[in-house]
Parts: structure tokens; sequence; C-alpha cells
């Protein structure tokens, strides 16, 4: 009889490279939010693969970059932290482009832990298929290969699951013996109030531009069944660093926030099986993410 396997996998790689779709794509439901905005994912999220053999805890870190403010540091704190403490690593690049500054930045952590890495190059969907362009894509395989010491360089699409099983068989392969930490059906650990904020979150990452994805954080206030029908009420609160973003936030005569909290309000309620009533409210709080104690407030606090 095989042992059973189980350990924890960060996933790691510069911002904007596939890293939360991989892990919704693995999970088989929305997790971690997607965005075409570089530096989505804000916390560890730790998302659940259960198969008869083998448990895989991954932990989808935010994208390493060189950070701007303070916000940016716990950021890049979180993704570092996360390679003292599991069994495998999973770097993610971007198969359409060879190496740049900030693959190689992150290579430079990686040969530094003692985890085994395994390359994954993902977007290969976007590959011209052509026989003049296949030199081409096994060089820039082979130039991510360069970077470390690699237990492979496996090239995949994680939007269209291509090249994942063999992904996964390696994975496993890397983890000890060991429990199941979570029951089969869970896919990931964290509480649906947080995953409802990166909802909402995702809504203005996908309808805003600029400095304004990055400057909002979210906030769950308050959930609350209703015991006579079908109906959760939610009340979260959007805050942003100055006046002129609320308003952005808000639109015209509301146009904005109605727009947000429609989409957000679907994708929840897909998350809970109900009816959901979202309000939600804008605030500001002054250059939140400059502030340790805002930071604190908010929910992204890096342990020492």
């Amino acid at each position: 009889m095989t042992a059973f396997r189980s350990g924890f996998v960060a996933v790691v790689g510069r911002p904007n490279v596939g890293k939360s779709t991989l892990l919704n794509h693995l999970v088989g439901q929305k997790v971690a939010i997607v965005s075409d905005k570089p530096q989505t994912t804000r916390n560890r999220i730790h998302c659940i693969l259960t198969r008869p053999d083998a448990q895989l805890v991954f932990l989808d870190t935010p994208g390493i970059h060189k950070p701007l403010h303070k916000f940016g540091e716990y950021m890049v704190q979180t993704a570092l932290r996360t390679l003292s403490e599991v069994d495998a690593i999973l770097f993610i690049v971007d198969a359409t482009h060879p190496p740049g500054k900030g693959d190689e930045f992150i290579a430079g952590y990686l040969r530094e832990a003692d985890a085994p890495v395994i390359a994954a190059a993902n977007k290969i969907d976007l590959w011209n298929r052509s026989p003049e362009q296949t030199k081409g894509q096994e060089e820039i395989l082979a130039a991510y290969g360069d970077l470390g010491d690699f237990i492979a360089v496996l090239p995949i699409s994680a939007l269209e699951g291509q090249g994942l099983t063999e992904l996964v068989d390696i994975m496993v392969g890397l983890l000890p013996e060991g429990p199941k930490y979570y029951p089969d059906d869970w896919v990931t650990d964290h509480p649906e109030q947080f995953i409802m904020a990166e909802l909402i979150r995702e809504q203005i990452l996908h309808l805003t531009r600029e400095e304004i994805p990055h400057a909002t954080a979210v906030v769950i206030e308050q959930v609350e069944a209703r015991e006579d029908r079908d109906l959760v009420d939610v009340w979260a609160t959007i805050y942003v660093e100055r006046s002129s973003q609320k308003g952005i936030i808000i639109g015209r005569n509301g146009s904005m926030l109605k727009q947000v909290g429609k989409l957000a309000r679907e994708e929840i309620e897909a998350l809970l099986g109900s009816q959901v009533n979202l309000q939600l409210w804008v605030k500001v709080k002054d250059d939140w993410r400059e502030k340790p104690g805002s930071l604190s407030e908010l929910g992204y606090t890096v342990d020492s």
C-alpha cells in the first residue's frame, strides 16, 4: 500500500505570472482573486488539494517585487517568510518571455532555500506553435533552467490546464509521508469573510485604473443570515487613501459603487450558495499603506 504524503508548497513568482489562476484551477474553485494588474495577492492564501494518495497545501504568496512603501514591504516579507516554512517551492515564470531582472531577483532567494524548487513556465497557451518558433521556446525554458538548481522546468498553462497533472505528480513526489491536515472537501482554510472581501476587491481591480486598485482595502463588517428566507446580509467597507479616490470608487450618482456591488454580489452568491444583500460603504483612511498601525487594523501584519 502506498504511503499517504502531505505537505506545504510555497507558490512564488513575479507579479502577474498567473499564480492565482493556477491555484484556482488546481482546486477547482475560486479561492484566490485574479486580475491583469500586478500585486493582486496580498496575503498568504492557503489552497488545499486533496487526492487519494496525498494532500498538498499551497501558500499563494504576494508577488515578490521592489517595495515602494510600507505595504509593499509587508507583501514582500510575507512572500519571503513562506520560503522557510514549506516542503517544496513552486516558482512560476512567464513562458512567453525570457527571464528578467525580477525572475533573477527571486531566483537568488530560492538558491538559499532548503526546500526543493520546481519551475513552472506558465502561459504556454500563448505560444506560437509554428515550427520556426519552437527553438525560441526551448531557449526560453533553458534560460529559466539556468537560474537555479530546479527539480524540473515544466511548461504549463494554468488557464487551459496543460501540464498540471504532471506538475502535481512531481510535487507529490517531493512531499514527506504525513497526515491529512484538512477534510477532503476543504479547498481553503480561510474564513468565508476573507474570501468575500477579496471578491469585492477583485471587482475594484477589474473596474478601476492606475492607483485606485492598489490604494484600496476591503473589510467585511458584518454577515447575518436571515432565518425566514434564503438570504444573507453582508456589510462591507471599502477603504481608500484620499477623498479623490473615494469619489472615483463611488462614481457619478453612485454608478461605480453599484457596478462593484452587483458583480461582487454575484461572486459571493456563488461562494455561499445563497442570495446575498450586499451593502457597501466607502471611507477614507489617509495613507494607510504607509502606516503600520493602519496596516494592522486592516489585517496586514507580518509576525516576527
